[in-house]
């Protein structure tokens, strides 16, 4: 075996995975002893999800080419013009009108269909990459499913479409990637006529529910008083200085952080010369909790450290937060979430109910926003191996896989028979309902964050 810790050199040395397999042991102790979520409601009657698991098999050719298009694409946030005129294309060649520029962005999406003044449900697909590596989160995969379900529905019920006892909206949303694209249009308002919202997300596993923690990005820049670094380095204010204090005073807080808050750093400007001292100093930071609250809290924490560090300096500070809105913790309703488990055991999968992933390997999405506003659904649609994590090259290839083309049409047939229960079981929409008041009701990111 290698010594994982060399003497110093020009190479790093190697992360020893020991608690991370411990985390996988553990996960799949408590996947093998969990069983799917279920659940107490009817849903939708047996001959409508039967008629769009017939839709999904006839549209799987166009799906697939839709995935592996959005794929080839690969547009970054807001960039994603290629991504949404295939979406609209595919649409309107389904008789259907769709709305470019929806809610004020250039490349979001909004489609209808159903009659209108009754129960209406929300499918929200994302189709943005990443930079240098594409489709490393599999947005394809949630366009194809999102446009899916939705053209699935729409095939069902042709030529009868009041037969629909609601109404189903395509959201084509774009910028999910740190740029928090919902929350832009939900400002707009393109969720204010929903009474639930649902999508789902690839991974290396299936489960119905798992912890999606909120972020907000703060900019903090620190202005200094250049002078010689030799001369006269009394005569200056190290700006320098300030953002390594901050740098060390964000690591001192984490001992004193919630074992699930998350802060991490990056100073993009700290200065050019040795001899000269350091008259600008920007340091760019996410900061992460699994509570509207408690992301609060731990946001005035990092901004006190900011200005001490101003302080102890002798430096002015700017202070800048949320370039891009925040992203709420994602507000997951168990009625849905258990009506979604039901649908993927039909398809042959067992989703793991929540508790069963880790919550140290949660991560963010702007879904969260939508959660706060209506009752919705983020789950897990397994492409990969357990062993693949998102946003790396390997999920990039799982995203252009057999098995993410199997996920296409099994997410497809599960978020629009979710839609269809909870249209057509008003004992399921009342439980849903009851569900998000009973936990807060709607809260708005300007009514928390400003």
């Amino acid at each position: 075996m290698s010594d994982p810790h060399p003497a110093p050199g020009s190479q790093p040395t190697v992360p020893d995975p020991t608690y991370l397999n411990l985390l996988k042991a553990e996960m799949a102790a408590r996947a093998a002893a969990a069983d799917p979520p279920g659940s107490a409601f009817t849903g939708a009657p047996a001959e409508a999800t039967a008629d769009v698991r017939a839709a999904v098999d006839a549209l799987a050719p166009q799906l697939l080419s839709l995935a592996g298009d959005i794929y080839g694409y690969a547009e970054l946030a807001f960039e994603e013009h290629r991504s949404a005129g295939r979406i609209a294309a595919q649409i309107k060649a389904a008789g259907i009108e769709v709305e470019r520029g929806a809610y004020g962005l250039d490349t979001a999406l909004c489609a209808r269909f159903g009659p209108s003044g009754r129960r209406t449900i929300g499918i929200c697909a994302e189709y943005d990459a990443l930079p240098d590596i594409g489709h490393a989160c599999g947005h394809n995969v949630i366009a194809a499913t999102g446009v899916g379900a939705f053209l699935a529905i729409a095939r069902a019920y042709a030529g009868r479409e009041d037969e629909l006892p609601g109404q189903v909206v395509l959201l084509g949303t774009p910028a999910e990637e740190g740029h928090t694209g919902k929350e832009y249009m939900a400002q707009a308002g393109a969720f204010e006529d929903l009474d639930a919202a649902i999508m789902l997300h690839p991974a290396g596993y299936d489960a119905a529910d798992v912890l999606w923690i909120g972020r907000r990005l703060l900019d903090v820049e620190f202005t200094g008083v250049a002078a010689h670094a030799s001369a006269q380095p009394f005569m200056g204010r190290n700006a320098l200085d300030a953002a390594s204090l901050l740098y060390q005073g964000i690591g001192l807080l984490r001992q004193q952080m919630l074992p699930i808050d998350r802060v991490h750093a990056a100073v993009p400007e700290g200065g050019d010369r040795p001899s000269i001292i350091t008259e600008s100093a920007r340091v760019s930071i996410y900061v992460r909790s699994a509570e509207p609250e408690t992301l609060m809290d731990l946001s005035q924490r990092v901004e006190d450290i900011a200005r001490g560090a101003a302080l102890m300096t002798g430096c002015g500070v700017e202070v800048r937060w949320d370039k891009h809105p925040p992203s709420m913790p994602v507000r997951a309703n168990q009625a849905l979430t258990g009506r979604w488990s039901i649908r993927q055991q039909e398809r042959g999968r067992a989703p793991l109910p929540r508790g069963v992933v880790s919550d140290s390997l949660a991560a963010s999405t702007d879904f969260g926003n939508v959660s706060y506003l209506v009752p919705g659904i983020h789950p897990m649609l397994r492409i990969a191996d357990a062993e693949t994590a998102l946003h790396t090259r390997g999920f990039a290839e799982a995203a252009a896989s057999e098995s993410a083309e199997t996920g296409v049409l099994d997410g497809a047939y599960g978020l629009a028979g979710v839609a269809l229960d909870f249209l057509f079981d008003d004992a399921l929409a009342e439980a849903v309902r009851q569900e998000f008041e009973d936990a807060g009701g709607v809260l708005r990111v300007s009514e928390m964050f400003g």
